[in-house]
């Protein structure tokens, strides 16, 4: 074997779609390429004899945000036990900040941006000469259809078992400073039929679970209707054995033709990842966020009435010129919309987005670790925003995991966000933890707390009720003024 490819992925269930087209795009170095996915948590030491084993020429690596403490690491020891092997790095975390970086320091070739192109070339040189002088490469972004497509480097096992991530198109053509596709001029599509041919072969193969990563699904919307007609004629011809399928879209672009098709999807088939970010006019154009906020809020109000998709919503917090009080309004708003979940997320500084920008006019303070998450801001202290941290992990605990569909109400009432607020600083107060709390223990806290300003049996009720439609079934018991209950609390999602 001369050359691995390979990646830290955040759960075994993600398969990683770059080396997969790397591996596809290799040409006549393909037979001596091999791809090795792992999984963040390993020991660096188990991960080099693993990859050693297979006595490499040449590593690449994959380096992203949520992995570039431990691939440091593991690049470290590499180049201590194997110094011979050389070390090519590449992935958004090295492309931009690239010479500022501990890994870039230790690795012997960075490949910024694009790889599927330079990547090979660059194994080439290495291989075969002349040796590259320069340890920095630009990716060259070749024209989409002289890109192989990976689809078919997805394994038996990948299907089986594994989020299989797809993409119609690559870049973007919005510019929110928070997100490096703001660095993009454009969304360029691939070949639909090739594409969609690709698709075909999937699920033949039994593929059912597919999600999109492109960051723009619905704004061609003529070859959004051809890929969901694509999954509406497999649903039509294997109504028991459907498939699902993942689509980020533009909240404010959904024009009839579009809410058609989505109205044909049955119920657990279609989920949406909806980009709020933010319903501050203010915030969104300082941060060149360009989105209707009307237009986004019918449309999501629209879905959630008419459409059996599951949405997801995102918030950020922490971005620059938002205030508690700003998010707060946003927040209660599209609690309004009736999302399923909506992902509270904090702003992170992301290598290479232009949100640097804003950092000493509006105060804002990075951890300097990844995910390089906001500390603070000219309008949110420190303390505040350990708060939000804390309000994301227990929304999520509570409300995103569909454990406590009819609590929940009681908990928000007519002011959601400073009522689960007020349930987040409890919690943390009684806890001192945001992780590793049992299911039992936050079911009789959440009940705990609800009774200090509800009425027991209504609390009692709505926790039965969660219970009853729960399973398995998990008995929650607690102490309360006229005896012991019973509540809920379960494993899975609704």
């Amino acid at each position: 074997m001369t050359i691995l490819l390979s990646t830290l992925n955040a759960r075994y269930t993600h398969a990683s779609l770059g080396l997969r087209y790397l591996l596809a795009n290799m040409g006549d170095l393909q037979p001596a390429t091999r791809l090795m996915e792992f999984v963040i948590g390993a020991k660096p030491a188990d991960l080099a004899e693993r990859l050693l084993a297979h006595e490499p020429r040449i590593i690449g690596f994959g380096v992203y945000i949520w992995n570039v403490e431990e691939t440091t690491r593991l690049v470290a020891l590499l180049k201590r036990v194997a110094p011979e092997v050389v070390i090519v790095l590449g992935g958004p975390e090295v492309s931009h900040e690239t010479g500022e970086q501990d890994i870039t320091r230790l690795a012997d070739y960075v490949v910024t941006g694009w790889g599927d192109v330079t990547f090979p070339a660059l194994c080439r040189q290495i291989l075969h000469g002349p040796k590259p002088l320069m340890k920095v490469h630009a990716g060259v972004q070749p024209p989409l259809q002289d890109i192989v497509l990976p689809y078919h480097l997805y394994d038996d096992d990948d299907i089986a078992h594994r989020t299989l991530y797809v993409e119609a198109s690559r870049g973007c053509p919005f510019k929110c400073e928070f997100c490096l596709s703001a660095l993009d001029k454009t969304a360029w599509p691939f070949d639909l039929d090739a594409f969609l041919g690709a698709l075909e072969s999937l699920h033949a193969r039994g593929a059912r679970l597919f999600k999109f990563v492109d960051r723009t699904f619905n704004l061609n919307v003529k070859a959004s209707l051809r890929i969901m007609q694509f999954f509406l004629d497999k649903l039509e011809a294997h109504p028991d054995d459907p498939v699902h399928a993942h689509f980020e879209v533009v909240p404010d672009h959904l024009p009839e033709a579009l809410k058609a098709a989505i109205m044909r999807f049955p119920q657990g088939t279609l989920q949406f990842e909806i980009g709020i970010q933010s319903f501050n006019p203010e915030v969104q154009a300082m941060v060149s966020r360009r989105q209707d906020n009307e237009k986004a809020a019918d449309n999501i109000r629209w879905l959630h009435q008419h459409s059996r998709a599951h949405l997801h919503v995102d918030l950020i917090a922490g971005l620059p010129g938002e205030d508690l009080d700003s998010f707060a309004r946003g927040f209660d708003k599209l609690v309004g919309l009736g999302p399923h979940e909506i992902q509270f997320g904090i702003l992170k500084r992301l290598r290479g987005t232009p949100i640097i920008r804003h950092t000493e006019a509006c105060g804002m303070v990075f951890d300097p670790a990844p995910p390089y998450a906001i500390l603070a801001t000219d309008r949110i202290d420190f303390g505040t925003m350990q708060r939000l941290v804390r309000f994301a992990r227990y929304w999520d605990l509570v409300a995103n995991s569909g454990r406590f569909a009819n609590t929940l109400p009681l908990i928000l009432g007519d002011a959601p966000f400073a009522n689960f607020m007020a349930l987040s600083d409890w919690l943390y107060r009684r806890t001192d933890a945001t992780h590793r709390i049992a299911l039992d223990k936050l079911a009789a806290l959440v009940g705990e707390w609800l009774r200090q300003t509800h009425d027991e049996e209504a609390v009692n009720a709505a926790l039965d009720g969660d219970y009853a439609t729960q399973a398995p079934r998990l008995h929650v018991r607690q102490k309360a003024s006229d005896g012991a209950i019973r509540r809920q609390a379960q494993h899975g999602r609704r």
